[in-house]
């Protein structure tokens, strides 16, 4: 099989504001503290699950289970980056979808940015490549790989539109509430 040089199958990047200075932001916080219900209402009815812990070394997981597209996804992100302002989490995100189980890299890039005293910018960056494991079951499935990215984005395009705004009010109520 062709190793393909850029396995990228989607690319969203959405933006929402914030009604709280940045300041106030603490992103990690956030999402190392995020409820399954209101991970839930971050994206109905694609979100189903949410919840923190550990890798073996200490670096801070979210696990989340959603559905993108006609997928089920069980995200592991792995905290790269955690800070107040921006977190970097990659996940190896097993991917059950109608043609049977695979794995997705799924890189999410949370941030947020300061727009004046009292208004901050959260971005939402998703971006989810291929693995070889996925390279050889869509190969198996005679579906190619610009099929199969053109779907995938499609999809995180329209899920990522809806729950930018979401994830942007709870994190602006998280950042309240904290204060």
């Amino acid at each position: 099989m062709a190793v393909m040089p850029d396995r990228t199958l989607s690319h969203a990047v959405f933006t929402a504001p914030m009604d709280v200075p940045i300041e106030k932001v603490d992103i990690a916080d956030w999402l190392f503290h995020l409820p399954s219900p209101e991970y839930q209402r971050c994206a109905p009815p694609d979100h189903i699950a949410a919840g923190a812990t550990t890798t073996d070394d200490g670096r801070p997981m979210s696990i989340n289970v959603e559905t993108i597209g006609d997928s089920l996804v069980v995200q592991s992100y792995v905290g790269e980056v955690t800070t107040p302002t921006y977190c970097r989490m990659v996940s190896q995100s097993d991917t059950f979808t109608p043609r049977g189980r695979t794995k997705v890299q799924v890189v999410w890039e949370l941030s947020a940015t300061r727009v004046d005293d009292t208004t901050s910018e959260y971005r939402n960056v998703v971006t989810a490549t291929a693995t070889d494991e996925f390279l050889t079951s869509i190969a198996e499935h005679g579906v190619s790989f610009e099929e199969a990215a053109k779907a995938r984005s499609a999809a995180s395009t329209d899920h990522c539109s809806r729950e930018t705004p979401l994830y942007a009010r709870s994190t602006a109520a998280h950042a309240r509430a904290r204060a």
